[in-house]
């Protein structure tokens, strides 16, 4: 099978796109893939990385406020369809997946024109711009949040979840991760993150609290973003010797991380939702209020309703509510416990299969 995806800017667009790749190579080891994607974005490194061709289209977005830029953001869009166009002659792909993103909204619009199956797949629960442009045009929209069915065309919609979550569901538990980290595996743990590059919001709100973690009987593991790290260290460094406190910069094995823990603290973004059910954690979601239709609070929202996650808001997230929040779940077993069983009931574990057979039914319906 030949696999075209268009998406990128964030690790949120890019991560499902490249785990349900994985997927389709573990049962069609021949198959083949391009990846189309921005220069600017995430997906120009972390694409190649993984071995999978990339190919460049350049894209803007569009300013929110009257803007000259937006003469611009036109332009490119239009220069944007003939590369893409060119693009899926020299590929000539069996189907093209959209993930999200400026660069999407091209890619996809132009195959639809070209008669190739097309499918969007939508990982928020308000779907973004690109989506949102095509979504009359495709074939199959894939959802990760049922709240986002009725923005699509009735008949398309399949609710399959997020291929990451399928990933990291399969991950093994193992004592190391923590100890790795200079950590107790013996100890409830609870993660703190704000997304690859931080939050200030979380990060001021970690650091008043972290005189109260100091004396707690559970443990504390925060990755305060690589660009946060300079501003902070002098503090950081004070703590360095607490042993249920360990600060670092980043976790690049988050989804080993994430199934050795209790309890994790952080943004309500697509892909750390997903990761966050298919293993059943309790969660305390702080929703970015920074983007699109305040999407994070939607999708925090799904799963405070289930209850399986506590929101505390960008407004009002300072040490003391975010301490007395943390002390609420993680000290008491019966709620940690009723927290995570509703976690794992909203998680879906099978997201790649789905989406595969589903398309695999479609390239045959089309030829």
């Amino acid at each position: 099978m030949r696999v075209l995806v268009s998406g990128g800017g964030t690790g949120g667009h890019i991560y499902p796109a490249l785990a349900f790749l994985r997927y389709v190579k573990s049962v069609e080891p021949a198959s083949e893939f391009l990846f189309v994607g921005t220069t600017r974005g995430l997906e120009s490194r972390i694409v190649p990385a993984e071995g999978i061709d990339f190919a460049p289209v350049e894209i803007q977005g569009i300013r929110r406020s009257l803007s000259p830029a937006n003469l611009k953001t036109a332009w490119l869009f239009l220069k944007g369809l003939g590369k893409s166009k060119q693009i899926l002659r020299d590929f000539k792909p069996d189907v093209v997946l959209g993930t999200g993103g400026y660069v999407a909204g091209p890619v996809v619009y132009e195959a639809t024109k070209l008669g190739i199956p097309t499918v969007i797949h939508e990982q928020n629960s308000f779907p973004g711009v690109s989506n949102k442009f095509v979504k009359n045009k495709v074939d199959l929209v894939f959802t990760a949040f049922p709240e986002a069915e009725k923005f699509f065309k009735p008949g398309t919609v399949q609710l399959v979840g997020n291929p990451r979550g399928e990933e990291v569901a399969n991950v093994a538990i193992d004592d190391s991760v923590l100890s790795a980290y200079g950590l107790d595996p013996a100890k409830k743990t609870v993660v703190i993150f704000g997304g690859s590059r931080g939050s200030l919001t979380i990060n001021e709100s970690v650091i008043d609290a972290l005189g109260h973690f100091e004396q707690v009987d559970y443990q504390i593991l925060y990755a305060c973003g690589e660009i946060y790290w300079e501003d902070y260290k002098e503090i950081f460094a004070k703590y360095e010797d607490v042993p249920n406190i360990k600060i670092v910069k980043y976790i690049s094995n988050m989804p080993e991380v994430l199934k050795n823990s209790d309890l994790v603290v952080g943004r309500a973004g697509a892909t750390s939702i997903a990761e966050i059910t298919a293993l059943g954690l309790p969660a305390i979601l702080i929703p970015s209020p920074n983007v699109t239709a305040d999407h994070q609070t939607k999708n925090a929202m799904s799963l405070v309703n289930a209850g399986a996650a506590k929101m505390i808001t960008d407004a009002e997230s300072n040490g003391v509510i975010l301490g007395e929040t943390i002390d609420e779940i993680i000290d008491h077993d019966d709620v940690l416990a009723a927290m995570s069983e509703a976690s794992f009931k909203i998680g879906i574990r099978d997201t790649s299969q789905r989406m595969y057979k589903e398309i695999k039914a479609l390239i045959n319906e089309k030829n």
